[in-house]
């Protein structure tokens, strides 16, 4: 059952505000985000997505096409499901299995390299974990794969944990949103609004807190949650997905009033790229539909436009970016670390480092 205060807890004299994009959070600090190495090739957290992994599937299919054999079949490898995959390495024909292990192994390599390269930036230097998320985590074949990383990264000497992120990973970026926020924001409240944008689909939901269960917010769970997938659809604009969004939000808030939630007015929002204090994308969007770096647009402000008001207060909007939201959903989980950092392995390989700076408290 939800709990009730009188009335919401005033902002503190003298409060900071929090800021879209903002590199000091109530609970940790942001050494670095959304990091665009680079090498001869490229980005080189193309070579560590989701895509990635299929293009490694396809090379060793290929090969075996060449000999007249491919225990996959004729479907490409795009269209072979994270289940299916999953189904041939635990029960399937050997032969398939040892085609979807071999790309298992020939993914892991190239993530490890990825991963050196991310330990010699200054701000991952000391981390002393790597926290996977995304949606290649939430599959036995990202699960094996990562393991396997950690593994070859051990054998290299490196001192680093890897862990997979414990919430689902298409919950970890609605999750996390509550922890963009100051406690004196939510106290008083029983849920908050979120969204969590990507390159295939956008999530919105409400983040039930249950704040008297657990004032580290390790009790926060989704109480309900809409899932588009966007990517999906044919010449999907931005306006068009704003709108549709907008739309899920509103329907949350109804939900929310049957079912006695208060919600806080706030919207907290992970999206791609790099985010600036006004809510604009500076960069890194490209896989959104449609052009999401503008200056003429921001996210935040058409967000509030659409929903001023939920209850009886305006609408605050918060806005961070997608790794950073997913990273920050691990935070009751890391007692015992003070530097650590997320990987999201999906369309693109998002990235983030983090310091811890205090326990969160109500």
């Amino acid at each position: 059952m939800p709990f009730r205060r009188v009335m919401p807890t005033q902002a503190p004299k003298q409060a900071n505000l929090p800021a879209h994009g903002a590199a000091r959070l109530p609970t940790a600090d942001i050494a670095s985000y959304n990091l665009e190495l680079e090498d001869e090739d490229g980005f080189i957290g193309d070579k560590a997505s989701k895509r990635a992994f299929r293009e490694a599937l396809d090379d060793v299919r290929a090969t075996l096409r060449k000999a007249g054999l491919d225990p996959l079949g004729k479907k490409a490898s795009d269209e072979i499901s994270k289940k299916k995959l999953d189904a041939v390495l635990a029960t399937g024909d050997a032969e398939a299995g040892a085609v979807v292990q071999s790309a298992v192994e020939m993914f892991a390599c190239r993530l490890a390299d990825v991963i050196k390269r991310f330990l010699r930036q200054k701000s991952w230097r000391k981390a002393e974990r790597i926290v996977f998320g995304g949606g290649f985590r939430a599959s036995r074949v990202g699960e094996l794969a990562i393991a396997r990383a950690g593994i070859l990264l051990k054998e290299d000497d490196a001192d680093i944990v890897f862990q997979l992120i414990h919430n689902d990973p298409d919950e970890a970026g609605l999750l996390g949103a509550v922890h963009l926020l100051p406690p004196w924001m939510v106290k008083g409240y029983d849920g908050i609004l979120a969204v969590d944008i990507g390159g295939t689909n956008i999530r919105t939901g409400i983040v039930e807190m249950n704040l008297r269960k657990a004032k580290d917010l390790s009790k926060a769970c989704i109480f309900d949650m809409h899932l588009w997938r966007h990517h999906d659809e044919d010449d999907i604009k931005r306006d068009e997905a704003v709108e549709r969004m907008a739309k899920k939000l509103k329907a949350l808030c109804s939900s929310a009033k049957k079912a006695n939630l208060l919600l806080a007015p706030v919207v907290g929002v992970g999206c791609p790229g790099i985010i600036a204090e006004d809510g604009g994308i500076k960069r890194g969007s490209q896989n959104l539909p449609g052009n999401w770096e503008s200056s003429r647009f921001n996210l935040p402000r058409a967000i509030q436009k659409v929903i001023p008001r939920i209850g009886d207060q305006e609408t605050v909007v918060l806005m961070h970016n997608d790794a950073v939201v997913q990273g920050l959903s691990e935070l009751p989980y890391l007692d015992d670390c003070k530097r650590w950092a997320v990987l999201t392995i999906g369309t693109g390989l998002g990235n983030a480092s983090f310091s811890m700076r205090k326990k969160r408290r109500a």
